[in-house]
């Protein structure tokens, strides 16, 4: 059997038919239940990396009772043939179970050396925008927030369902935003490039502790500080932290005033999501505050369609299931253009 693949990449496979595969996974959820026809069965939800599945492991099968001794959290190697089960997603058959080693565990938690380096590459970019923050508090601000948390931002998550509701999903979606700050900033040059790029990092650092997968597993618990407080008001109080722990008296002949630049910043944290009904407790009341909250908006919205086109069935040529945070079915995008044999 070749290398092990992601959830993902083998619901990409199973869309040309029957596909033979290994999959190493952690189990989010192991209930026994029964079948209206009495009969006892598994239901087996995992996930990894690139998203879940759920299997049903019935009573008749070799994998009942390896069923028995594992549990939730356990990390997994399943290898068998998998397909599309009609509309109730993908399956798999003739399949065996077994629990991996400690050193498959870890490399299943360390990713793919694709996700690794895509990890790795997108922390140095942010690394670097922030070095090269002109404004010595924000880029002080930032490089500590970095100093502090980076194993942690570079492992959690950006939501639990909707866009990069994933493990390493903040820190992409955080990096694109990045990008896309200052590819903004380049065009309208009234906008304070310094605080856009501080405003993007800091927008849901607060999701350090509301979604944040433990160091080995995938799931997405619940934080009793995330459940209380929400990655916003967490935000507020992580940039209010730091502050005070860089601040310095060199500081008090600088213009704009510090504290002033400390609000501003904070304004982009309470407004990013836009309007009071999405959770902002504050409407955007600055150049920054809007454009950041427009550039989040279409990097999670880019991200949910991608998604669609990878995860939900074709309904009709070209049209997917329609997906509801959207509000609407994916039709596939126009191909780039391509230059073919003129006609004479």
């Amino acid at each position: 059997m070749a290398e092990a693949m992601t959830i993902l990449e083998i619901r990409n496979a199973v869309k040309a038919g029957m596909f033979p595969a290994e999959l190493h996974a952690q189990i989010e959820g192991l209930k026994k239940k029964e079948g209206s026809n009495a009969k006892p069965f598994w239901e087996m939800k995992l996930r990894d990396s690139s998203g879940n599945l759920t299997l049903r492991v019935w009573s008749d099968s070799p994998n009942f009772r390896v069923c028995e001794s594992l549990e939730e959290s356990a990390a997994v190697g399943i290898e068998g043939e998998f397909f599309q089960n009609g509309q109730y997603g993908m399956d798999a058959r003739r399949w065996e179970i077994r629990r991996l080693s400690p050193e498959e565990a870890e490399g299943l938690f360390a990713g793919s050396a694709a996700d690794r380096e895509e990890v790795e590459a997108n922390f140095l970019f942010i690394r670097s925008a922030a070095g090269q923050i002109a404004d010595v508090r924000l880029k002080a601000l930032c490089e500590r927030f970095l100093d502090a948390f980076g194993i942690r931002f570079c492992r959690a998550a950006a939501a639990r369902v909707n866009h990069h509701a994933r493990r390493g999903g903040l820190i992409a979606h955080t990096a694109q935003m990045m990008r896309s700050a200052l590819a903004f900033a380049a065009v309208y040059p009234r906008l304070n490039r310094d605080l856009m790029v501080a405003g993007v990092l800091f927008h849901d650092c607060g999701k350090l502790w509301e979604t944040c997968p433990q160091e080995a597993g995938f799931s997405i618990e619940y934080d009793r500080r995330g459940e209380l407080m929400g990655h916003i008001s967490i935000g507020v109080e992580v940039v209010n932290s730091l502050w005070r722990e860089v601040a310095s008296e060199a500081w008090g002949a600088m213009r704009p005033p510090s504290d002033e630049v400390r609000l501003h910043l904070i304004h982009l944290v309470l407004a990013h999501h836009g309007e009071l009904e999405f959770g902002s407790p504050i409407v955007p009341k600055t150049p920054e505050a809007i454009a950041l909250h427009y550039i989040d908006n279409l990097d999670a919205r880019l991200e949910m369609i991608w998604q669609g086109y990878e995860t939900n069935q074709e309904i009709a040529p070209g049209i997917h299931e329609r997906v509801r945070t959207l509000n609407a079915s994916p039709v596939a995008a126009l191909g780039r253009f391509e230059a073919g044999a003129l006609p004479d």
